[in-house]
């Protein structure tokens, strides 16, 4: 192969830094526009007479070369391998490329076809030959049609003016003059076939997407404990589109879920630390929604108690990813799903997520995130709190901690009844909400033991409950 003519299965080039060559050639190979259904090759130091040119594979090219699948430039994800040969005179690495079963594969919003020994950016009529042979590999829920549900089902100008300028390149978007259906098409979100819309446009566009698929929402829940059974103080529900959704929630983490307090080190020594970081609750929630399955009828839960954060999609792990190889290896339930979300900017790089996300977890000083993927049909993940977790450290090194600087400090002895005396005799406005924060109890655990205090004569509210104070009687 090295010797033979370059053709529409065989390319070399002696370049180790042509990113971009080494994408569109992936590209090419990967749709096949022939239809011949063999791998395609990318020799990387070989000459085009097929002689060597003296390459030496360095271990930080062959992972540069092998990132290109999973950087997110690539879409959908090509099925490449990355192989090395040595000879005497140089070393020569090969990529074999398998033809995509979803074509287009686009580089940088392009589809790129092998014309003969070339390489092209595909017309319209070959992009067209490549969307009908997708038709015919349709297997995954987000590609299959919206059966009764035409383009007017889906909010178009979210399409046109949001979607199709991150997916698509500037200059080839002003020269295409296609229908919308056809552009839809061209990106797997309507049906030629069908001529409806597919459940990845619905999902991503659509008006009204819970009358058609009805888990698809995300329910927040916010619990005054430590189980569902306590107390919810908070609730809201994610719906509409996933354009819509993904952005509204990115927004609720700032506002709502991160949050940055004094930490006691020491008994004398403070430092300020985030509860979570919000890329890594982030990643974990878009992990969600990007692999879930939306044939069931229930929703990502999203669930906050006073220590952990817990995750929970329906859809256990998927395809080639199981128990033994989870995390290193994936796959994906939802393709077209997952590529719309690197377009948009909600996931960054592909397969990469929960090892970043367990590195952000531990910079900021949380407990390993725990995954739980062993339950039939669903899969959840569990996320400490780094300020409960905190406190709950060094009152197990010191036997105190602090409530805030200066305040008391509670000796692990001390009863809660005691706790309620010493937090009112620190401060005399105090807040039942507030004494329950520091205490680690449920507000209704702080009113009972208001209620005993005030019956055995101990304490005495003295004025309303908005301007009075509480007093204690010695």
């Amino acid at each position: 192969m090295l010797v033979d003519l370059e053709s529409e299965q065989i390319e070399r080039t002696i370049s180790t830094t042509d990113t971009a060559k080494f994408a569109q050639a992936i590209c090419a190979f990967s749709n096949d526009l022939s239809n011949k259904a063999k791998s395609g090759y990318l020799f990387i130091g070989v000459y085009d007479d097929g002689t060597l040119s003296g390459l030496k594979a360095s271990d930080r090219l062959l992972q540069s070369l092998g990132g290109l699948r999973s950087d997110g430039n690539i879409l959908p994800q090509p099925i490449l391998s990355v192989s090395v040969f040595s000879f005497a005179k140089g070393d020569v690495i090969v990529l074999e490329i398998q033809p995509s079963p979803f074509p287009p594969v686009r580089y940088k919003g392009k589809t790129w076809i092998r014309v003969g020994p070339r390489k092209a950016v595909a017309n319209d009529m070959e992009e067209r030959i490549l969307i009908e042979r997708r038709a015919s590999n349709v297997s995954t829920f987000d590609v299959r049609p919206s059966l009764g549900l035409g383009a007017d089902s889906i909010n178009k100008k979210l399409f046109t003016e949001t979607y199709l300028p991150q997916a698509i390149d500037n200059d080839l978007l002003a020269d295409d003059h296609r229908e919308l259906t056809e552009k839809l098409a061209s990106l797997r979100f309507f049906s030629p076939n069908y001529s409806v819309i597919t459940n990845a446009g619905l999902l991503l566009f659509g008006n009204e997407v819970e009358r058609y698929i009805p888990g698809a929402y995300i329910q927040y829940v916010k619990f005054d404990g430590l189980t569902e059974a306590d107390d919810p103080i908070n609730e809201k529900k994610f719906s509409g589109n996933l354009v819509h959704i993904l952005s509204e929630l990115d927004s609720f983490l700032e506002y709502a879920i991160i949050q940055q307090k004094p930490v006691p080190v020491t008994a004398l020594k403070e430092k300020r630390q985030f509860n979570f970081p919000k890329w890594a609750i982030r990643e974990l929630l878009m992990n969600s929604v990007m692999h879930r399955d939306y044939e069931s009828n229930a929703p990502v839960k999203f669930y906050q108690y006073k220590n952990r954060i817990e995750v929970i999609n329906p859809g256990g792990l998927y395809g080639n990813a199981r128990p033994e190889n989870f995390p290193t290896v994936n796959d994906y339930r939802n393709p077209v799903i997952a590529e719309a979300m690197k377009v948009l900017g909600f996931v960054n790089r592909f397969n990469r997520g929960i090892a970043r996300v367990k590195k952000e977890l531990a910079d900021n000083g949380n407990p390993d995130a725990v995954f739980d993927y062993k339950k039939i049909g669903v899969f959840g993940v569990t996320a400490y709190d780094a300020l409960y977790q905190s406190l709950k450290t060094l009152k197990a090194e010191t036997g105190k901690f602090s409530i805030t600087p200066g305040e008391a400090t509670f000796s692990l002895s001390m009863k809660n009844p005691e706790k309620v005396l010493m937090l009112i005799e620190e401060d005399e406005h105090i807040t039942i909400p507030e004494m329950a924060d520091k205490i680690g109890i449920s507000v209704k655990g702080v009113e009972k033991i208001i209620s005993i205090l005030k019956n055995e004569g101990r304490i005495e509210r003295v004025g309303s409950r908005k301007t009075g104070y509480w007093t204690v009687k010695k």
